[in-house]
């Protein structure tokens, strides 16, 4: 099940909601999300709900156990065995495959093994050991209950692609919470911009990244090229971040606060802005429990980042172009810290936001291939070796100006920061709050038909970040 699907919109998510807003108290409230968690992540795959169902487990035990031998060795052991484990599940389903057709490949056999991918299991399996090792750094306090440390493992909003909620973020909200109008006012407008995103930007940029991206690359024109992949550069943003917002959206009307995943990354000023703004949770997941635990930036700073940066590309698949895609920035983070990054402070914020977008397209190249030579191909194809244009290219690009316009625009604080001015001026006059919630209540009402009619309309409606 996606958030974009209609069943999802005027079926399961108000059923939920009333569901729960009519509990007398937490404790069935976090009944009615937990089952409907726990169905919503099987719609699609139900024999997977085991795994997750055993993962959470093993960390609910590893947790009991520390909190029981807390300062012992046994403590240390359950926490290992724990991590040990829960990672265990994530390296089986996702990279066996990788690794065991490399090996045989070197060997020169064909053979290849099939084993599925759970999906979510990249973002459940990371909250499952963040919430093992901060109970064992004595960060939180350990969840005597299994049910509720399923259901923070299983919450559906970010239960698919994030973002990657610890432990210590709702630990409180699971024990109590309050659902005030306000609250759902502010995650249904959440949800509604997020759902906009998805559903008019992500999926019509999508339909035009994969005209020109997925078809022979030696007929692509550079003009094809850039337009593609400068598409999919919107289509990936506005498709993420709208899944965050949906998520956060909704933890907000179910009483939860999520913590935020992207701030506006394509303004910044350098990779190393862009890795701040991007993914946020993913970044301070891996600083927290890899980098800093290797040294961070006291010692041997340049390998502890060549490690975040090849498990940032694995994290993300497993194929060797996410591998190269996570050596690419790590190359440029480097360079940016040891060798051009104070000369690049210097220059004016117009060229370092065309320097920092430039390089993310061409990361999103490496990224949006599986296959090496096609990235090669593209790559040719973008600085000319098929020709700069063909007839009929500029009338293409007229076709997808005011759209390509609109996701720029609408990549950058702009239209919020005019959104909060005039919510500001409006509800300083008199009757000002009454007159705020109205046009509140429209605007959630416009959107959301919009992206109804869009979804209605479109057959195009894939969530990218599912299969990570």
């Amino acid at each position: 099940m996606v958030f974009s699907s209609l069943f999802f919109l005027f079926v399961f998510l108000p059923v939920t909601l009333l569901l729960q807003h009519f509990m007398p108290n937490v404790r069935l409230k976090n009944i009615v999300v937990l089952i409907a968690s726990l169905l919503f992540y099987a719609w699609g795959e139900p024999k997977w709900i085991v795994l997750m169902l055993l993962v959470t487990l093993t960390d609910y035990f590893a947790g009991i156990l520390i909190d029981k031998y807390r300062g012992t060795k046994k403590a240390k052991a359950a926490m290992v065995s724990s991590v040990v484990i829960t990672l265990g599940a994530l390296v089986v389903f996702k990279y066996l495959n990788f690794f065991t057709d490399n090996i045989f490949s070197l060997f020169g056999s064909d053979f290849k093994t099939n084993i599925a991918l759970p999906i979510g299991i990249s973002f459940y399996t990371f909250q499952a050991m963040s919430y093992v090792i901060d109970v064992y750094r004595d960060d939180v306090k350990c969840q005597k209950s299994y049910p509720r440390l399923l259901l923070y493992v299983s919450m559906f909003p970010q239960l698919i692609a994030g973002p990657i909620v610890r432990y210590s973020d709702i630990d409180k909200e699971i024990e109590e919470r309050t659902v005030t109008f306000d609250k759902i006012s502010q995650g249904i407008t959440r949800f509604v911009i997020g759902l906009f995103k998805k559903a008019v930007f992500a999926n019509f940029l999508g339909e035009t990244a994969t005209m020109f991206l997925d078809g022979d690359l030696t007929q692509v024109t550079a003009v094809q090229g850039w337009l593609g992949i400068i598409a999919y550069f919107f289509q990936i943003y506005f498709d993420f971040a709208g899944y965050s917002d949906m998520a956060i959206g909704l933890g907000k009307m179910m009483g939860f606060s999520f913590p935020e995943n992207f701030n506006y990354p394509y303004i910044s000023k350098s990779i190393t802005e862009f890795w701040r703004r991007w993914h946020i949770t993913l970044s301070s997941f891996f600083r927290d429990y890899i980098y800093i635990p290797l040294g961070g930036n006291r010692k041997h700073h340049v390998f502890n980042m060549l490690v975040v940066w090849t498990l940032t590309g694995f994290w993300h698949g497993a194929s060797w172009n996410f591998v190269f895609w996570g050596f690419y920035y790590f190359v440029l983070l480097v360079l940016e810290k040891k060798v051009y990054g104070k000369y690049l402070e210097k220059l004016p914020v117009l060229i370092r936001r065309f320097y920092s977008v430039f390089i993310v397209i061409i990361g999103w190249v490496f990224f949006y291939y599986e296959d090496i030579s096609a990235v090669g191909g593209l790559l040719k194809a973008m600085f000319g070796f098929n020709g700069f244009s063909q007839a009929g290219d500029l009338t293409i690009i007229l076709n997808r100006a005011i759209l390509l316009v609109m996701a720029a625009v609408a990549s950058t604080p702009f239209v919020a920061n005019l959104a909060k001015n005039a919510v500001r001026k409006l509800s300083r006059v008199k009757n000002g709050r009454e007159a705020v919630q109205v046009v509140t209540i429209i605007f959630q009402l416009s959107v959301l038909f919009v992206c109804v009619a869009a979804l209605v309309g479109s057959t195009y409606n894939p969530f990218l970040y599912f299969r990570f």
